[in-house]
């Protein structure tokens, strides 16, 4: 009889003082980070403006889901590289489904307590990012002027051509 009252109190604890998210999801995501051209300089900032990583695309960051207690985490990621416009891009993160199964299964204290101190409540909403970076100075109707040596012109442009004088 002892026996059976330990296993009922074993699993009514569990349900009381686990959380779902917390037990099927994490608190930290791994987001890979790319761009074309590959070799852009990047840097993933926090909401707070603290640099949390400085490197080059390809890479791999691994962020917190949160920032609080209750406060899903927020990031920028700023690419930038030579001959092409900087460009800055939201990390977002989403409530996990499975901080819903606190309903059923987590109780109150992993609705209210566990999964929102650890951060197990949100995931990203994207796990990559693959930015194209425009370069500097490109537009689609650019036009540009080409300046030739007289040796260099295509001889059915040189009918066209006018002496100017002195």
């Amino acid at each position: 009889m002892k026996r059976k009252n330990v296993s009922l109190w074993l699993l009514t604890s569990a349900i009381l003082f686990s959380s779902c998210a917390s037990i099927v999801s994490k608190g930290v995501y791994p987001i890979s980070i790319n761009s074309t051209p590959s070799g852009a300089n990047i840097s993933v900032i926090t909401s707070d403006g603290t640099e949390l990583y400085k490197g080059n695309t390809p890479a791999v960051v691994n962020l917190k889901a949160g920032e609080g207690f209750f406060k899903r985490a927020t990031y920028q990621v700023k690419f930038s590289k030579a001959g092409y416009d900087e460009r800055i891009v939201p990390i977002n993160f989403k409530v996990d489904g499975w901080y819903w199964g606190n309903i059923i299964f987590g109780g109150a204290i992993g609705m209210l307590i566990v999964d929102p101190a650890t951060g197990a409540m949100y995931k990203l909403e994207t796990e990559y990012l693959n930015e194209t970076l425009t370069q500097t100075g490109t537009t689609q109707n650019e036009q540009e002027l080409k300046i030739y040596g007289l040796d260099d012109i295509p001889a059915e442009w040189k009918e066209h051509l006018v002496r100017m004088s002195k």
